[in-house]
């Protein structure tokens, strides 16, 4: 890994990683792996200005895996703590919260899925007892059911409000409902053969993810890209900010009943999406990232994505001399920096909240990035993550200009390091190496840990969306708003099931 990697005992864990969060790092990641003989976690910490990563290791038992919980130290911590008890068996000692997060309460007791020895899934049990929502009593208070089903196309999630009156006193979120085993399934595959399944984390997302696995192959081989293909890429993931954001602002323009203004932000997303098509093959961008570089099947020109850009922002701006919607947007749902900052909120959530966290800046992997103007709210409301977005539509716009120029269509792609292991198919190392992959995705800073074994293959992919760490600033904006606020606020958070839900 490209950074400082410090093997600590569990003594020395709360020291070190209070003292990392003391001098400004935040918590990036936390990953179990079952290695022959124990168990071991890994704490990514991270930090900007310059870029830099620490982590560190720590071992336990394998017959009696456990850690001390340090969720006192950080809200992360802890959710990244139960995940791995879930998924891992691994137990976090004195955990405030210690009932299950990933596993659902009819998932059997003692199967743990990332674990060697799982086996396929067994079948359903018993749940054990209903699970534990806190209820809200009291005159006048009743609850609202909303999901795991919902109507439109969206993955499955469990809503339930607390309301009196029309005030929502609280909202629990209730997630991982599709467990797809990604991280699992990319174990034992080569990096080439997993490629695919980082493109498909999330849809909506596919460069960001495919970029961040990249990355952190390329960071375990010492693999060295070109320049240019670092700039393709850059532009490939601004191209993909585009499209989700004016498709974000015309859904919210829509939940406030401006029907017109969403129409034609589809009618511009769908030309994103045709140019995506022309650019990569795909209207999603698939096949545009490749490890070692990227492949284009074409390049747009700055004009071109200048009209389109001048489009989005005409859009936003009509929204804005609307005073229905601006009434509905401001002040609705807000999320202030502390709650943001506790939380570890990211993305376009994050700067309209006034925490400014951007991967492009702080961890760059090509040098225009670092020059972002990053676009940054302090009110924390449904109309700063709508101005937060109209304002990142100008930046990708400005930063698609730098980044176009120069590039030409085809493939831009270095050689693999040569194998250390001779008798591997691809590049191998002589041993376990791992690597980082960190991207400033269209919602968040998306992460990506891999452990490459001499044989050439993955014996651990690791990947964080941003919505993971996201999902529970919702419940804290909804607080006090009313339930007719709903659709809105959840749209301008606009988080992804299918990122959270590994």
């Amino acid at each position: 890994m490209n950074g400082i990697t410090l093997r600590v005992t569990a003594a020395e864990l709360p020291i070190q990683l209070g003292q990392l969060l003391e001098d400004g790092y935040r918590l990036t990641l936390v990953a179990a792996h079952e290695d022959t003989d124990a168990f071991r976690v890994v704490y990514l910490l991270t930090a900007g200005g310059p870029d830099r990563r620490v982590e560190l290791e720590l071992a336990t038992d394998s017959a009696n895996p456990q850690i001390p919980s340090m969720a006192r130290l950080s809200f992360p911590l802890g959710r990244f703590e139960r995940e791995i008890r879930d998924l891992y068996g691994v137990v976090p000692l004195d955990h405030p919260l210690p009932h299950r997060l990933v596993r659902h309460r009819h998932w059997p007791t003692g199967w743990y899925p990332m674990r060697s020895d799982a086996g396929p899934p067994p079948p359903f049990a018993a749940a054990e007892g209903a699970y534990p929502f806190v209820r809200v009593e009291g005159r006048g208070v009743y609850e609202i059911p909303v999901g795991p089903v919902h109507a439109g196309m969206i993955e499955p999630g469990h809503f339930r409000f607390s309301v009196v009156g029309e005030t929502i006193l609280k909202l629990k979120a209730r997630l991982w409902f599709t467990h797809k085993g990604l991280e699992k399934l990319a174990e034992g595959r080569s990096p080439g053969e997993a490629l695919p399944l980082a493109e498909r984390v999330s849809g909506d997302t596919t460069v960001g993810h495919a970029t961040a696995f990249a990355l952190a192959v390329e960071d375990a081989l010492g693999w060295q890209v070109p320049e240019s293909a670092q700039a393709a890429r850059a532009a490939l993931l601004e191209l993909e900010r585009l499209y989700n954001h004016v498709a974000d602002i015309g859904a919210l323009c829509n939940d406030v009943g401006y029907g017109v203004l969403h129409a034609h932000a589809q009618r511009v997303r769908e030309q994103l999406l045709r140019l995506n098509a022309e650019v990569t093959g795909h209207r999603l961008l698939r096949g545009g990232v490749v490890l070692g570089g990227a492949h284009l099947t074409a390049v747009p020109t700055a004009a071109r994505i200048a009209r389109i850009g001048g489009d989005i922002s005409e859009i936003a701006d009509l929204a804005l001399r609307n005073s229905v919607v601006v009434d509905r947007f401001a002040g609705t749902a807000t999320l202030a920096a502390e709650n943001a900052r506790e939380i570890g909120a990211l993305g376009y959530v994050a700067r309209a909240s006034g925490v400014d966290v951007d991967a492009r800046r702080d961890h760059p992997f090509h040098l225009a990035t670092t020059q972002i103007r990053s676009a940054v709210r302090t009110e924390g409301d449904v109309l700063a993550r709508f101005l937060v977005r109209a304002e990142e539509v100008r930046a990708s716009v400005e930063l698609l200009a730098v980044l176009l120029d120069g590039l030409s269509a085809g493939s831009i792609v270095a050689p693999p390091p040569r194998a250390a292991n001779p008798g591997a198919a691809t590049a191998a190392p002589a041993g376990t190496v791992s690597g980082v992959g960190l991207v400033e995705g269209w919602r968040g800073t998306i992460a990506q840990r891999v452990e490459i074994g001499p044989d050439g293959r993955l014996t651990r992919l690791k990947v964080v969306d941003p919505s993971f760490l996201t999902w529970p600033a919702l419940p804290v904006a909804l607080r006090q708003t009313i339930v007719a606020d709903f659709p809105v606020t959840n749209k301008s958070f606009n988080l992804s099931y299918a990122g959270n839900d590994l």
